[in-house]
């Protein structure tokens, strides 16, 4: 037998690594490009939000108050940023200033200070945005104008602040935590069984003209994952009979999906990709929020549901 060159063994060996790590950078450059992100920044970034979000709901549920704060400081300050680059004349600092008091009211005071924090909140900001425009007359843009920026600053107030407080909200309750944490674990179930099965089975658009990159094919994979993961954890966690877990899977596959396509149509009518940059791989917190804000109302309505059923 021959005897073997052992240089040329070792160009082989080399040129099928290299040939290797080719196909791998490339799969992972395809999937790059249909999720629209980079994937293990995402998924690194995501795990650290994960721990912190645990540490504060379990450890002790003050802490959550102070986690969500913080992230609807960054939302807020993200979606005024995206109004103000569009046209409208939106305070940042004051409103964030305004939503992380709000999450305050709602843990010291309830359902009662979500409420009447939100009207002071609103008030404030309509009062301050007419201040600004009495002692800067170059800020003057007529009666419409200003109506217009009022009403944004106060989407903004509702879409971040009190959707944010919800949370807070149901975290008060007794058994609350479980319940926020909850509908966190199935909205991120939502988005990755969406974007998984998306990008491996996905053909047929959902929303064309809204969000080209979801598919039927997603939402379809999502729906088994999110109906399967609330069964489980209404079992185990919350302590409801299975068919309260196909509800609260249905409904929250309803509302993080809508949620997804609601922020999808703002970037969009604002001409923009990603509603902020401070998260790698993510864009901004509201891009990894959108889905998690609607479902906070319906999960508290659900634990009110089932607390008055006595399930």
């Amino acid at each position: 037998m021959a005897e073997r060159d052992p240089h040329r063994i070792e160009a082989q060996i080399q040129a099928q690594i290299h040939a290797a790590r080719e196909q791998i950078e490339a799969a992972n450059e395809r999937a790059n490009a249909r999720a629209g992100r980079n994937l293990p920044v995402a998924i690194g970034l995501g795990v650290v939000l994960g721990v912190l979000l645990l540490a504060s709901l379990l450890l002790f549920k003050g802490l959550f108050v102070i986690f969500c704060s913080v992230l609807v400081a960054f939302t807020l300050y993200e979606l005024a940023s995206a109004l103000r680059f569009a046209g409208r004349d939106v305070p940042r600092i004051p409103l964030v200033v305004l939503g992380v008091g709000l999450q305050g009211a709602t843990w010291f005071w309830g359902a009662a200070g979500l409420w009447y924090g939100t009207l002071l909140a609103i008030a404030v900001i309509a009062l301050y945005r007419l201040a600004e425009v009495a002692v800067a007359p170059s800020t003057r843009t007529g009666a419409r104008a200003i109506a217009t920026d009022i009403s944004a600053s106060a989407f903004c107030i509702a879409y971040c602040g009190v959707l944010g407080a919800f949370s807070v909200l149901l975290t008060k309750q007794e058994h609350g935590e479980w319940w926020t944490l909850g509908f966190l674990v199935l909205a991120i179930v939502n988005d990755t069984g969406a974007l998984a099965s998306g990008v491996l089975f996905g053909r047929t658009k959902l929303a064309p003209r809204i969000s080209p990159g979801k598919t039927w094919e997603g939402f379809a994979g999502a729906g088994v994952l999110v109906v399967a993961a609330a069964i489980a954890y209404g079992i185990l966690a919350l302590d409801v009979p299975w068919w309260y877990g196909v509800i609260i899977g249905l409904v929250i596959l309803t509302t993080a999906t809508v949620g997804d396509l609601a922020e999808s149509l703002i970037k969009r009518d604002l001409g923009i990709k990603d509603i902020g940059t401070f998260l790698p791989g993510h864009g901004g917190f509201l891009d990894r929020l959108d889905s998690s804000l609607p479902s906070a109302v319906v999960m508290y309505a659900l634990y009110e549901i089932a607390r008055l059923a006595g399930l």
